[in-house]
């Protein structure tokens, strides 16, 4: 049964993630990846407050976390698009934006992922059991 959450998961953070990706070109254009930044930092987020409101605190189902935290955000999140993107900054020489480009995504995401595990405890100062 989990198999099937996570698959289902994961069509839906994949659908999700390519029609904020054609947004997001629609709106600011090519020269950035403001898109799969956007989509990368919203996911660690939503990780985050995931793992802290539902596992830490044991509310839902674990087949049903792992078919958000796996399936959803596994598939809505993408390293490998991040690093082809950064790739390509580097070979039309936008070196000030390639740099930008990995410096907000590593300290943006971990900046995310705690504001998530912050929301998700909802005040409270639980820890990792």
């Amino acid at each position: 049964m989990v198999y099937f959450l996570v698959g289902i998961g994961g069509i839906a953070g994949s659908l999700l993630r390519y029609g904020l990706s054609l947004l997001a070109v629609h709106i600011w254009g090519k020269d950035f990846p403001i898109g799969t930044l956007l989509i990368n930092l919203s996911g660690a987020f939503f990780l985050g407050w995931i793992t802290s409101h539902f596992v830490y605190a044991k509310k839902l189902h674990p087949n049903l976390v792992t078919a958000l935290s796996t399936g959803v955000i596994g598939s809505y999140t993408t390293f490998s698009t991040f690093c082809l993107e950064t790739v390509d900054l580097f070979e039309k020489s936008d070196y000030l934006f390639g740099i930008l480009y990995i410096a907000f995504s590593l300290l943006g995401g971990l900046l995310f992922t705690h504001l998530g595990i912050q929301s998700g405890r909802n005040g409270k100062n639980e820890v990792r059991r």
